[in-house]
């Protein structure tokens, strides 16, 4: 019999080229992942739904981010939600639309994956309203196109950068509980070590360059541009959000006739 060790670097290869070498029914069902899992993202999903009628929560992690210096006035919670609808429909939803159209992979499927594996990261695209878990599962799950504003968010708790880089650690060793769903999603097999290496950095500098992800051919788009600039940060992205208006009817409507991504709400350069 092999040694542990052996064992869990087989495990941990496994896990992470399953994306790429299961059959799409293979992947589902390692997505949805056993009665532990299932338990664990309802779990996951309460908890999150709990959040969005608890005010006082918001408040405190907003107040934490404050003392950390990436928050210097509050948004609403009608202006986080709607500057997180534009973050989505700005920024995450075409670079990932981009970026699986040039990996010859569907984007529609892979959508399905993320959401049998977690529904959480679909309902709340910001963050605010997760708990610690299922941020560092989401970006775990999703090459991302830019990880800074997640390390960033997840300072809103004590513990939520030594976490992150546990877990993130038991991924690329192949022992984290949720190895086997994430696998089934993540395309490239290197992106959790690239990740690791990040947090190690971040955490000992949080000015180290973060790993942008390249195959994108939107940049060309100034509007795309000026979002992606704008929603990379934590800082950013609050800032963007104080700059929405703070009544909900004017919101919705804004929702329904701004089509692209405001230039003059754009971070400086």
């Amino acid at each position: 019999m092999p040694p542990p060790a052996v064992v869990r670097s087989e495990e941990a290869a496994a896990a992470a080229t399953l994306r790429r070498t299961a059959s799409p029914w293979t992947l589902v069902r390692a997505a949805i992942g056993g009665p532990r899992q299932i338990r664990d993202k309802l779990a996951r999903l309460a908890r999150t739904l709990r959040l969005y009628v608890d005010g006082r929560e918001i408040e405190r992690r907003l107040a934490t981010l404050e003392t950390k210096g990436y928050v210097t006035r509050r948004p609403t919670r009608a202006q986080i939600l709607f500057g997180g609808l534009d973050m989505l429909r700005f920024v995450i939803e075409p670079a990932s639309r981009d970026y699986y159209r040039q990996k010859g992979i569907s984007f529609g499927f892979h959508q399905l994956l993320r959401v049998l594996d977690d529904p959480v990261s679909m309902i709340d695209p910001t963050g605010f309203l997760s708990d610690r878990d299922t941020i560092v599962g989401h970006v775990m799950q999703v090459v991302h196109l830019n990880p800074v504003y997640d390390l960033q968010l997840i300072e809103m708790f004590d513990d939520g950068l030594e976490d992150f880089e546990r877990q993130v650690a038991e991924m690329v060793a192949g022992t984290h509980p949720r190895a086997r769903t994430i696998g089934a999603i993540v395309e490239d097999p290197t992106y959790h070590a690239r990740l690791l290496d990040y947090v190690r950095r971040f955490r000992a500098d949080r000015g180290t360059p973060p790993p942008v992800r390249a195959e994108q051919t939107l940049r060309a788009d100034p509007h795309f541009a000026a979002a992606e600039r704008t929603f990379a940060t934590l800082p950013g992205y609050v800032a963007y959000c104080n700059k929405l208006p703070r009544d909900v009817p004017t919101l919705v409507r804004r929702l329904r006739t701004v089509a692209r991504f405001p230039l003059e709400l754009a971070a400086a350069d």
